[in-house]
């Protein structure tokens, strides 16, 4: 139950950045009344199709009257108690001061801030280390992070500082590197179990999933500058062809993990009505080919370069392969798919730096370690 009020309050936030971003949430005028910050729920519905959370109107309302009950938006004069297909004026209470913060969603709050501090500025509290013959990716010691949370004015005092600790792990937000201890301050290593930066679809919203499988830093989702996380995620697969295929899986394994000559099906909840869908872990490559080749004059491979702005939950994109990494999957609502990347992509340098020797997670720590904006070259061979 914790877990599902964190993933709409997430869920929640997250649509309503993208609203204020697209201009689709501002001030409007009606009777000669200024009402700030709100939308028009036709024009929201339109949207939410047009962006594919919702195949339909029928399926957008329900999405946005389970936000309605949450109390995530109202109705600007709170007249309507129910999200209406109308030119009705509605606001997310975050915009006009009026959510109502209980104990539990203060937490999840406390603990979004907290993350998006770490993964903001440069520090060292986040980082490979080691734990009784166990190595775990972006672990923090707990006397350290104590420590930061004093630094940063966080909290006023170590056993303050604790208790937080103790509140946030309560929470599933942080959890032990091995699930056997509760935090407290010391030499024990934690890692962060809540994703806050997976971009969330609206329709997960309307159905129930179960606690999912924390996924690993090797996870196909590395380019979405995220920790762990539970349950499943779902894009689209853009190929230069004309084949579109919607990608479900779990979001622990890897494309690179051996599943099978046939991919594997994910064994959690799926996302929407439709029955699960094959999601392919392999390379989406019909051939591997060496930088050598890459570099020939006159050879089948045409350069391009991107400039890929991150917006709030990552890049969009997915590396995979070594020398030279390829462009495994892309998202067609991130910043990568806008820029024109595709799949089947050779990455030749990342802000400069020639990567063609380099692997994938040495690629994916240099975007992940680097500015918001990165330069991308890449080399597409004529028909991938």
């Amino acid at each position: 139950e914790l877990e599902r009020l964190a993933e709409v309050l997430i869920t929640g936030e997250q649509l309503r950045l993208r609203l204020h971003e697209g201009k689709v949430i501002k001030d409007r005028r009606h009777h000669l009344r200024t009402y700030p910050n709100c939308f028009v729920a036709k024009e929201l519905i339109d949207w939410l199709i047009e962006h594919k959370e919702a195949m339909d109107r029928d399926t957008a309302i329900k999405i946005m009257q389970k936000l309605l009950d949450q109390s995530i938006v109202h109705h600007v004069c709170d007249e309507h108690r129910e999200f209406k297909d109308m030119k009705l004026f509605y606001r997310f209470r975050k915009d006009d001061g009026t959510f109502p913060l209980d104990s539990e969603a203060k937490v999840f709050m406390r603990g979004q801030r907290i993350y998006e501090k770490l993964m903001n500025t440069e520090n060292s509290l986040l980082q490979t280390r080691e734990e009784e013959g166990g190595t775990y990716e972006r672990a923090l010691v707990a006397s350290q992070f104590i420590d930061w949370l004093l630094q940063e004015g966080e909290m006023g005092t170590r056993a303050e500082a604790e208790q937080l600790g103790r509140r946030l792990l309560e929470h599933g937000i942080v959890q032990h590197v091995t699930n056997k201890h509760h935090f407290a301050d010391g030499p024990l290593l934690y890692q962060f179990r809540m994703n806050f930066r997976r971009r969330r679809r609206l329709i997960e919203l309307l159905h129930e999933r179960g606690r999912g499988i924390p996924e690993s830093h090797d996870s196909p989702f590395c380019l979405r500058k995220q920790n762990s996380d539970g349950g499943n995620t779902s894009f689209l697969s853009v190929s230069p062809s004309k084949e579109i295929k919607v990608v479900i899986g779990a979001r622990r394994s890897s494309l690179s993990s051996s599943c099978g000559s046939s991919g594997y099906y994910s064994s959690s909840p799926t996302l929407s009505s439709s029955p699960p869908v094959l999601c392919n872990p392999k390379s989406v490559l019909k051939r591997q080919v060496s930088p050598e080749e890459l570099q020939t004059p006159g050879g089948p491979f045409l350069k391009k370069t991107f400039t890929i702005v991150g917006d709030a939950v990552g890049w969009g994109f997915v590396v995979r392969g070594s020398k030279p990494c390829h462009i495994q999957a892309v998202d067609p609502g991130g910043p990568a798919a806008a820029a024109g990347m595709k799949v089947c992509q050779f990455v030749v340098s990342v802000n400069g730096l020639n990567v063609l020797s380099q692997d994938y997670r040495t690629v994916s720590n240099l975007i992940l370690t680097g500015p918001r904006t990165i330069v991308m070259e890449v080399m597409e061979e004529m028909q991938c």
